[in-house]
C-alpha cells in the first residue's frame, strides 16, 4: 500500500473533489440550456448570425482538408489494393470511410480547433472584462443571447459543413481514380454509394449533431467560467480545444458500437 504524506493526500482530495464540482457545474449548465432554448424571447438573429460565423468562415479550410483526406486517403488505399488486383473496390471502400467516419470526425475536430476555440476566446474576454455582467444588468438575458444562440449554430452548422465535406473529399477521391482508371463520374459514384447504406447517413448526422452541440457547449462553458483576466482567456481557449476533441473520440467509440449493434451482418 503507498503512504502519502499529508499534503500529498490533501492535495489529491482538493483536486478529486474540484473535478467532481466543475462536473456538476458542466451538468447544470447543460440543464440550463435546455431550460432556456424554448423559452421566449428567440433570438433569431444572432443565432442566424452565429450560423454565418460558423458555417461560410469555415469553408475554406472545411473545403482544404475535406479534399485533401479524400485525396490522401484514395492514393494510400490503391498500393494494398493493387497488389491483390482490387482497385475496383477502390470507390465502394473510399466511400464507407469517409461518409462512415472520415466526413463528420474530420469536420468536427477541424471546427472545434476554430469555432470551439472561437466561442471560448470571444466569451471568456466578455466575462473577464465584466461585459457579461453588465448584460444582466441592462435587462438582457447573457445566457440566451450568447450560450443559446451558439450552441443552436453548431448543432445545426456542423451537420451542413459535415456533409459538404464527405462531397468535397468523394470529389478529391475521384479525381485520384480518374487519373490511374479513367473511371467517368458517373461509374465511380454508382460503385462509391452501392455499399452505402440510409443506417450509414443516418449515423454520419446524428453523429454530427452530437459532436456540433459538444463543440458549441463546451465553448460556451469554457468561456463563461473564464477567469484571471487575459491569461484566463487564453487556457478557456486551450482546454475547449482539448476537452471538446476528447470528448468527441468518445462519442465516436459510443455512436459506432450503437451503430454496428443495429447494422445486419
Amino acid at each position: 500500500m503507498i503512504n502519502l504524506k499529508p499534503v500529498e493526500r490533501k492535495f489529491i482530495s482538493k483536486k478529486i473533489d474540484t473535478f467532481f464540482i466543475d462536473l456538476y457545474d458542466a451538468f447544470q449548465f447543460v440543464i440550463r440550456f435546455f431550460k432556456e432554448v424554448f423559452k421566449p424571447p428567440y433570438e433569431v438573429k444572432e443565432v442566424i448570425k452565429q450560423c454565418y460565423e460558423v458555417g461560410y468562415k469555415s469553408l475554406f479550410l472545411i473545403t482544404l482538408t475535406g479534399f485533401i483526406t479524400g485525396l490522401v486517403f484514395t492514393k494510400q488505399s490503391r498500393p494494398s489494393l493493387a497488389d491483390v488486383g482490387a482497385t475496383s473496390w477502390i470507390p465502394s471502400l473510399v466511400a464507407i470511410a469517409i461518409i462512415r467516419a472520415l466526413a463528420p470526425l474530420v469536420t468536427a475536430l477541424i471546427c472545434a480547433g476554430k469555432v470551439g476555440s472561437n466561442i471560448a476566446a470571444e466569451l471568456g474576454s466578455m466575462k473577464v472584462t465584466e461585459q457579461i455582467d453588465a448584460m444582466e444588468v441592462s435587462a438582457v438575458n447573457p445566457f440566451k443571447y450568447l450560450v443559446v444562440s451558439r450552441v443552436l449554430a453548431t448543432t445545426l452548422m456542423i451537420p451542413l459543413l459535415m456533409c459538404y465535406t464527405g462531397f468535397v473529399a468523394m470529389m478529391g477521391a475521384f479525381l485520384n481514380v480518374h487519373q490511374n482508371e479513367m473511371t467517368s463520374f458517373i461509374t465511380f459514384f454508382q460503385q462509391a454509394f452501392d455499399k452505402i447504406s440510409f443506417l450509414d447517413i443516418f449515423s454520419s448526422l446524428f453523429k454530427s449533431i452530437i459532436y456540433g452541440f459538444t463543440i458549441g457547449m463546451v465553448g460556451c462553458y469554457k468561456g463563461f467560467h473564464a477567469s484571471n483576466g487575459t491569461a484566463g482567456v487564453g487556457k478557456a481557449a486551450n482546454q475547449s480545444v482539448v476537452l471538446s476533441m476528447f470528448l468527441i473520440f468518445i462519442e465516436e467509440i459510443l455512436i459506432v458500437q450503437i451503430t454496428n449493434s443495429l447494422r445486419p451482418w
